[in-house]
């Protein structure tokens, strides 16, 4: 670092610390911001996003700068409401005044732990995660993004049953670092990185009898299996909702033939398609469960797994037993801010917002609203909505090809509604809003998607 470039960096943060700490923007900070911001993901970020956006979006260049419940707004104050919630953060709405007065409240006493000391809340939120998960998942994890909390998954199923093959999914998402991204069902994603984790084999989704055999065949041939991973329902491949009793079979075949079942409700979970849990649909439980995402409570980043106590104990942790987590408690991972202090207050405080307003029941009942809805509009454009499906608040979208989408997107963000499509589908757009969104918005932005297809028939004259 030159001197000169040290002075020119501290010149640019103190004038960015200043916007932040400002009341109110003058029109020369706004302009600052808005030119400065551009330049700046183009030559330090990454280019190649703005021009995605400019794919799915009116204009790319509208940059965030304030939320509140159901909206955000850009430097100039225009609202857009919100229908991606962040892929599932802002379950309790953006800004969430409840959740933010325990995150303050914690802030001025203390955000990071000293990696030594006993951290009570850490202790406090496995405990009441322990409360609300399905049977008898008990150990916690915590973590920093989803795909960390994959990586964990998968670790501690290796070293609970000595396996080392696993069996997922065609059309997966499950994040996208080295291990994550072998269990990914998307070729886009995964072939660049050839080869990774070497011992996956991926089944066609909702089949449980392909399951089945690929763990019967590798184990018949001498492999060890350490887990089944799947999403209960595939949300990222366009809300792919499998066959009633789908999760109970998998159940089943991993009891049968000693391995793990992991699912990963990163973003199923925490209320999202209409029940705390999406595996209680079925009443099933997993060995290891992942989650994320709305755990934030849309304030501060955290993720993890909780395990049921046969997987730590076959590791011999804290059991007396020899083993590798009992040698060595940490080998399953340390990440110095995983479960820090500020982000375990705000995944409790989330929590005690879900259960004392029942956002799982919000969701059902506001996601069978949107359904409804939605079969008003495909009975009126049958030839722009090809299908649509949905479990609770987490609700797809699907046209006849990419494109379509891609204006129906375009229409809706000029009528101040942002969404957005999955990573796995191109052709599907997914309704993925606050789950605390009002009656009268879900309405507002019904009527959005009605003049946006309308809008769309007409110029690809469907």
């Amino acid at each position: 670092m030159t001197e000169m470039n040290k002075a020119k960096a501290l010149e640019l943060a103190t004038r960015v610390v200043g916007y932040i700490e400002k009341d109110e923007l003058t029109d020369a900070d706004k302009k600052a911001i808005h030119d400065e911001s551009i330049a700046n993901f183009n030559e330090n970020v990454n280019p190649g996003w703005l021009e995605y956006r400019k794919s799915v979006s009116t204009d790319a260049a509208f940059v965030e700068w304030e939320d509140d419940n159901e909206v955000f707004r850009d430097l100039n104050g225009t609202e857009f409401i919100d229908c991606l919630g962040g892929f599932g953060i802002f379950a309790c709405g953006h800004g969430n005044p409840e959740i933010r007065k325990t995150v303050q409240a914690q802030l001025n006493r203390y955000a990071l732990h000293s990696q030594e000391l006993v951290d009570p809340l850490r202790g406090y939120l496995a405990k009441i995660l322990g409360m609300i998960t399905p049977g008898d998942l008990q150990y916690s994890f915590f973590c920093n993004g989803g795909a960390e909390a994959v990586e964990m998954a998968l670790k501690l199923a290796r070293l609970a049953t000595g396996g080392r093959w696993y069996i997922s999914t065609i059309g997966a998402f499950h994040g996208k670092s080295m291990g994550a991204i072998s269990m990914g069902g998307k070729g886009a994603y995964r072939e660049d990185y050839i080869p990774m984790v070497q011992q996956v084999q991926h089944v066609e989704y909702g089949n449980a009898a392909a399951t089945e055999a690929a763990v019967k065949n590798l184990q018949t041939v001498g492999e060890k299996v350490a887990a089944i991973i799947v999403e209960p329902v595939q949300g990222e491949a366009g809300v792919i909702i499998p066959p009633e009793g789908y999760l109970q079979q998998l159940r089943d075949i991993a009891d049968k033939y000693g391995v793990c079942l992991i699912f990963d409700e990163i973003q199923t979970g925490l209320g999202r398609t209409g029940t705390m849990w999406r595996c209680e649909h079925e009443g099933v439980c997993p060995d290891i469960m992942t989650f994320g995402k709305a755990s934030s409570g849309g304030l501060v980043p955290i993720t993890g797994i909780i395990a049921r106590p046969w997987t730590y104990e076959k590791s011999g942790v804290g059991t007396g037993q020899e083993g590798k987590m009992f040698d060595n408690p940490w080998i399953l991972g340390s990440p110095t801010f995983g479960g820090n202090p500020l982000a375990c207050s705000a995944f409790i405080s989330t929590i005690k917002y879900m259960l004392e307003n029942d956002i799982p029941g919000q969701s059902k009942a506001k996601g069978d609203y949107y359904l409804e809805g939605l079969k008003k509009l495909q009975d009126k454009y049958p030839t722009v909505l090809k299908e649509f499906r949905g479990a609770g608040m987490l609700i797809c979208m699907e046209f006849p090809e990419a494109e379509v989408g891609y204006e129906v997107t375009k229409n809706l963000f000029a009528r101040k509604v942002m969404t957005a499509g999955t990573l796995v589908n191109a052709k599907t757009v997914r309704i993925e809003p606050p789950i605390t969104q009002s009656y009268e918005t879900i309405d507002k932005v019904l009527a959005a998607l009605d003049e946006s297809m309308a809008a769309v028939k007409a110029e690809f004259n469907l």
